[in-house]
This record gives C-alpha cells, structure tokens and sequence, in this order.
C-alpha cells in the first residue's frame, strides 16, 4: 500500500510539474532563475565573509601570543641575570626568589610557545580556507555575469520564438479552417475566382446575343447622328469640313509631278 501511495505521488508530481512547466512564462522563469543565483551569491559572499573573519582573529591571537612569548622570553632572562647578581653578592634569599621567577617565566614561556605552534596551524588552515572562499566567490561572480549576459539573449530568442509562433499561425490559417463557421482563405479565393468567370461568361454571351448587335447598331446610329449635327454646326459657322491627314507617299510611288520618290 505504501509503495502504490509513493508511486502515485510521484506521479502526480511529475505531471503538475510538467503542465506547470508548459504553462509557465519562460521570461518570469527566467527572472526567478537569475533572482535565485543572486541570492545564493549573496549567501555564499556571507560564508565567505566569515571564513575570512576567523582567519583574521586567529592571525590576531597568533600575534598576541607572539609578542607575549617575547615579552615572557625578555622576563625570563632578566630574571636569570638578577639571580646570578643576588649570588655574586651573596644574597641567597634573592636569588632563591629570582630564579623561582625565571621557572615561572620558563614554565610561561613553554605555553606560549605551544599555543604559538598550534595558532599558526590554525591560521595557515585559516588562510587556506579563505584563499578557496575568495575563489569560490569570484568563480560564481563570473558565473552571475555569464548568466546576466546570457539572459539577455535568451530574452531575444524568447521574443523572436514568439514573433516565429504567431507568424506560424498566421499562415496556417490561410489555408487550415479557424473553425466550423470560419471559411479558408483558399476557399475565399475559389469563391471569388468562379463568380467573377461567371460574370466573364454573362458578359461574353450578353455581346454574342442578338440584344447586344442591337445596341451596336444603335450606339453607329448616334455617333453618325453627332456627326452629322457637328458638319451643321461648322457649316453655320463658315468653318468648312477639317480636311483628312495626308500620307506620305511609299517610298518608290510616283508622286502628281510624276518624279518617283
């Protein structure tokens, strides 16, 4: 039962999953993938901040320790020297106390020195572990300029991707049905092309009839008719009947004074 319940869910998982993906706006997309590697450059410059900050309070207790131990080692030696005076002069007493000093002071300096040894292993691991924080995060800053260069691009393709998609669908619709009301343009063109031969053919058997020679002959009638009249109105008018264009005799014809041209 466990694993049928496992096995649909992941199921379903990957199904919203993949209409969510088919949904989704590639540019918002697009924006959550830059806005998330901001951020886990953010985080990673904080890890690395810290990294560098305890490389440099370690390099800092390593320098306190440094100038204690020669601070010691200088109290340790004095302490030496003003023993050996107290028993050139015979004082046993002092010198007693001077050298329990110098113990001390050697006892001091044998801490220092190993907490001194321990501090420096500590820092160059300290200084190590920085060098690779500073890499890591100057490695993922080239990878964020690559990755808004980038976006750039993609945001062009995305545009461009679009502008293909609906011109697709453009001409596709010229010759796929929109839908079941919705004629083709092909189909458009045909009706178009076969009223207009129809009209063609009207208009053809129209001046083939016996009506159409009518009109011709009566359209003659007018035109010699209007002529007629024009003459009348020239003649009124003393301006005579224009005379035709001559033509220019061809070239071998004998002219009226009988030269051939």
């Amino acid at each position: 039962m466990g694993k049928a319940l496992k096995r649909m869910w992941r199921y379903l998982t990957a199904a919203l999953t993949g209409k969510f993906d088919e949904l989704a706006d590639p540019k918002i997309q697009l924006e959550q993938a830059i806005a998330e590697a901001q951020e886990q450059q953010r985080r990673l410059k904080e890890q690395a901040a810290n990294v560098i900050a305890n490389q440099k309070q370690t390099e800092m207790r390593l320098n306190r320790v440094l100038e204690e131990l020669e601070k010691t080692n200088g109290s340790a030696q004095q302490a030496v020297v003003m023993a050996a005076e107290a028993e050139q002069r015979g004082d046993a007493t002092k010198a007693a106390d001077y050298n329990r000093a110098a113990e001390s002071f050697a006892g001091r300096l044998i801490a220092l020195e190993r907490e001194a040894e321990d501090l420096k292993s500590l820092h160059l691991q300290a200084a190590q572990a920085a060098d690779q924080a500073k890499a890591a995060v100057n490695q993922n800053a080239m990878v964020m300029q690559r990755k808004l260069s980038e976006k750039q691009k993609l945001l062009s393709q995305l545009d461009q991707a679009k502008m293909a998609e609906q011109m697709n669908k453009a001409m596709s619709s010229l010759s796929e049905t929109v839908g079941q009301d919705t004629p083709t343009f092909d189909e458009v063109r045909e009706k178009i092309e076969a009223r207009y031969a129809k009209a063609q053919g009207v208009s053809e058997l129209a001046a083939e009839s016996v009506e159409g020679r009518m009109l011709e002959v009566e359209t003659a009638q007018m035109d010699t008719e209007a002529q007629a009249r024009l003459s009348e109105i020239r003649a009124k008018m003393g301006l005579g009947t224009p005379s035709a264009p001559t033509e220019e005799p061809a070239s071998g014809e004998v002219t009226e004074g009988g030269a051939s041209s």
